[in-house]
């Protein structure tokens, strides 16, 4: 399903995830509040996918718009929501001291982190795909 609102939003996923899981494995060892610093990444990092999915889906929106000659008004709204929401939970975070918001923004970050690193994991990814069919 994923792959057919963008072929490269499952590779996307699967890297802040794995971005996440690298920041969970070394991070533990440097910090006094694990559970802090957990609870900060793993909601940084769905922070980030769930903005990786809602852009994936408004790009999809704004191209069909466009193809049939409409306004693409709804994407500024879903972007400024995006950011809304995300406000919202950091303020949330910190209201209620539930995590680190320096990790949660480190995790926030992996958004930007698996952009970057997303055409490497899919050759990766094809890769193993090739060895596994031989």
């Amino acid at each position: 399903m994923l792959r057919r609102i963008n072929p490269a939003l499952p590779e996307l996923l699967a890297g802040i995830f794995l971005y996440g899981l690298v920041l969970q494995l070394t991070g533990m060892w440097f910090v006094d509040n694990k559970q802090q610093y957990s609870v900060g990444l793993w909601i940084g990092v769905v922070l980030a996918m769930g903005m990786a999915v809602n852009m994936a889906v408004v790009i999809l929106d704004t191209v069909d718009a466009m193809a049939s000659k409409g306004t693409a008004v709804r994407t500024g709204l879903w972007s400024v929501l995006r950011y809304v929401v995300v406000v919202g939970v950091f303020a949330g975070v910190w209201y209620f001291e539930a995590g680190n918001l320096l990790v949660m923004f480190l995790g926030l970050m992996g958004l930007k982190v698996s952009a970057y690193l997303q055409p490497f994991l899919h050759k990766i990814i094809l890769r193993v795909q090739k060895k596994s069919a031989e």
